[in-house]
């Protein structure tokens, strides 16, 4: 399998990977230590609600996460999550609300991980998508799956206690894999989901199942969606996809046929795609290429070998 990686030296396929956060998980249980923490002069906290937060551009033009004093940030109906420490020890946590606060200044504004994600500094990106899955786990998980009765937060936002049978629930993340497909002539497969609009592509993916190896997993999401047989899985990277609780297990795989049979259920077209043909079909805006912030992006790029094409104007 051949793939050229060398413009790609300096872009992580991760948004997160070298986000430069300790997620320090030996305090989460210390309350003294997240009190002293908190109270903390460097302490940093920015707020969180409805999988979005708000961001501000910097006089040179960065974007970057609206945090503020720890001890200036009121706690009234809010919950407080410890998300880590960064190199030169300043804490971080975020506020779960029900809303974003009111405006702080004229230029910030709310954002969503799909808008904010590749603007954000990695370790602003590292912090974001913590927090949006805490926040989306939170949501959702409120009562105890053994005996139903409501549960309280604990471990600075890690864990979710039952105080009836004393069960612990820890953050749910679900496993699933996502592939660039190519064959025997370096083509590779996009597909596009029944829900998406017309020429919105992207790799194939799909969840692990129990039991499953993430190998058999790939093999079989490919065939079940496409039609198309695999031989040679090879590990990529892996990303956090919060929407609600994915973690994507990216790979390259080797197709040995090439008959396309969509499944029509979750696939309503796939197709096989040159260098050239994915280039002209970018360009003309035939094909919109997925989310720059998802690994389907980079996995794709990395088989171009060189950044994705835009639509001409």
């Amino acid at each position: 399998m051949t793939t050229s990686t060398d413009h790609t030296a300096d872009r992580p396929i991760s948004l997160t990977a070298s986000s430069g956060i300790d997620r320090a998980a030996h305090h989460r249980l210390d309350e003294a230590w997240l009190a002293a923490a908190w109270s903390h002069p460097t302490t940093r906290c920015f707020v969180v609600s409805g999988g979005q937060v708000l961001v501000d551009e910097t006089a040179d033009g960065r974007t970057e996460l609206v945090m503020t004093p720890s001890f200036e940030a009121p706690l009234t109906e809010a919950h407080r999550y410890f998300l880590g420490i960064d190199e030169d020890g300043v804490s971080y946590f975020a506020l779960q609300k029900d809303a974003l606060p009111g405006r702080i200044d004229q230029s910030a504004r709310p954002a969503g991980l799909r808008e904010a994600g590749l603007l954000l500094s990695p370790r602003d990106a590292g912090l974001m998508v913590h927090a949006v899955g805490l926040e989306n786990w939170q949501r959702t998980h409120r009562f105890c799956s053994r005996c139903g009765e409501r549960t309280v937060i604990a471990a600075a936002g890690h864990i979710r206690r039952c105080p009836a049978c004393g069960a612990e629930h820890y953050p749910r993340t679900d496993p699933a894999v996502i592939m660039a497909v190519t064959d025997e002539d370096d083509r590779i497969l996009l597909g596009r989901q029944v829900h998406w609009p017309e020429g919105r592509f992207s790799t194939l993916a799909g969840f692990v199942e129990p039991g499953e190896s993430i190998e058999q997993t790939v093999r079989r999401e490919v065939y079940e969606e496409a039609g198309v047989s695999v031989g040679q899985v090879e590990y990529v990277a892996s990303q956090p996809w919060p929407f609600p609780s994915s973690l994507m297990l990216g790979f390259m795989a080797r197709a040995t046929s090439t008959e396309v049979n969509v499944d029509g259920d979750e696939i309503h077209e796939a197709r096989w795609f040159s260098r050239e043909e994915l280039r002209a079909a970018f360009e003309s805006g035939e094909v919109m290429p997925p989310y720059g912030i998802s690994i389907a992006a980079r996995l794709i790029e990395l088989w171009y070998g060189k950044p994705l094409p835009t639509r001409s104007v």
